[in-house]
């Protein structure tokens, strides 16, 4: 039932972030324009639309957030407006608003992962793990994440397998960085298919996102190592899912707007609600659901 109710949230999930993410909209069909000319006319082709990266310096990324800041008016310095001040002290000099917005949304990004952790009880690889996580399904999109990282995972555990069937033995490192090796290799030969997959989610792919997939990859080995593959398997699914309701906070542009425009509130609401989470110590709603029976008893 435990692991039904994880695959059922999964799906959930990914359906939630397909939506959410602005990448899976449609293209806009271009009208024909009206001629009195016999001669044919070439028929209309779609336009594709170019879904603005928070994680990327693009004008369609920039323009927007750079846009609000300076229709925003601040008045003279006070406590309350200091850093907004600083940031656009940031942006003239050069610094990309898309990066101080996701530095901004980070904080927030970590109490989620926190209250899905402590209030409902779903498990994972630390925190800072499923927060790069949900950062690589910004900058490439949650169904193309994913599936490289089963890639990731699938290669790296035939290497394992292969050494052992082959009774090879070597250190850990060594072992690791052979793993590396047959990722680097089939990662590549993904990339190298692009123009025959012709998607453009692959044409997107940057070595950053491929680093923290490794990363998730070898905490997956080093779990099946250590304790089981279901333990494995278990962790690294809950992993995902942290990461992907992560993901829907980063896209949401109504809250990326708010912590550019009142990074105070966003700062200090956010430290006092980690502090007030720091105290709570009941009951997680899967240990309730798991222990309803136990408890509607007492």
């Amino acid at each position: 039932m435990h692991r039904l109710f994880i695959l059922s949230f999964v799906v959930l999930l990914l359906a939630l972030a397909v939506v959410f993410n602005p990448a899976s909209s449609l293209a806009v069909k271009t009208s024909p324009t009206p001629t009195q000319s016999p001669v044919a006319t070439i028929e209309p082709t779609s336009t594709p639309i170019i879904v603005p990266d928070l994680t990327q310096k693009t004008p369609q990324t920039l323009g927007p957030l750079e846009e609000l800041l300076s229709e925003q008016k601040l008045g003279k310095v006070f406590p309350t407006n200091f850093i907004k001040y600083a940031i656009r002290g940031a942006v003239s000099v050069g610094v990309p608003a898309n990066t101080i917005v996701l530095l901004l949304l980070l904080p927030i990004s970590a109490f989620v992962i926190a209250v899905t952790r402590n209030v409902i009880g779903i498990r994972g690889f630390g925190i800072f793990l499923p927060a790069a996580l949900s950062v690589v399904f910004v900058a490439i999109g949650p169904v193309v994440g994913i599936l490289l990282f089963l890639l990731i995972v699938s290669i790296s555990t035939f290497v394992r397998l292969a050494l052992r069937k082959l009774k090879v033995k070597l250190l850990y490192l060594p072992r690791m960085a052979l793993i590396l090796w047959a990722v680097v290799v089939g990662v590549l030969g993904v990339l190298f298919s692009a123009p025959l997959l012709k998607s453009a989610s692959l044409t997107n792919v940057s070595i950053f996102a491929v680093l923290i997939l490794i990363l998730l990859a070898e905490d997956f080995i080093r779990v099946q190592l250590g304790k089981s593959v279901k333990t494995a398997i278990s962790l690294t699914s809950e992993t995902l899912i942290i990461a992907l309701i992560s993901y829907i906070f980063l896209t949401l542009k109504p809250l990326q707007n708010f912590v550019l425009l009142k990074p105070e509130i966003t700062l200090l609401t956010t430290g006092v609600l980690d502090v007030i989470l720091a105290k709570y110590s009941g009951l997680r709603l899967m240990e309730i659901w798991r222990f309803r029976k136990l408890i509607n008893n007492s």
